[in-house]
């Protein structure tokens, strides 16, 4: 669809549409969404630090690894471009790593009050500045594979 002739507003939709496609870019985009709900989770902690017998929750951790199988699975493998580099594993086991379906863990608390609320507001703040920072983190990544991909096709007359 992309490769026939045409002028930069179509040029530039239709590196909007094959941007989806590209492996990197779903796993930044992965990594976002989980990052998103664990603010949301580590929001409804603080939200209840008072709740009586409240135990705050947390995302299972972001799995790269499971997210590149995934990856692999759907029709974006890893390439060897030279017999010198190193071989991918072909694995075919699945791992937790359905982000609709993304899976709360529960704290083990070591400090609880009496009302058997076990939020420690300082842990829940740190978990959500480095939520921020880590979303901050790939935002700013997926902006430098833009500026590349932009400064490939200018370099090569596409834009």
């Amino acid at each position: 669809m992309c490769s026939r002739p045409m002028g930069r507003a179509q040029r530039s939709r239709c590196l909007a549409m094959d941007l989806k496609n590209l492996g990197i870019f779903k796993l930044m985009h992965q990594k976002m969404q989980w990052l998103t709900q664990r603010q949301e989770v580590l929001a409804e902690n603080v939200a209840n630090a008072d709740t009586p017998g409240y135990k705050p929750r947390d995302l299972v951790p972001f799995d790269f690894k499971s997210a590149i199988r995934d990856s692999e699975r759907n029709g974006i493998a890893l390439t060897r471009t030279d017999g010198e580099h190193i071989a991918g594993e072909g694995t075919t086991t699945r791992r937790t790593s359905d982000w609709a379906n993304r899976s709360l863990m529960e704290r083990k608390p070591y400090e609880t009050s009496p009302s058997g609320n076990a939020v420690v507001l300082e842990e829940q703040m740190t978990k959500v500045a480095e939520t921020a920072m880590d979303y901050q983190m790939v935002t700013n990544l997926y902006k430098k594979h833009v500026g590349l991909i932009k400064t490939a096709l200018s370099r090569s007359g596409g834009a």
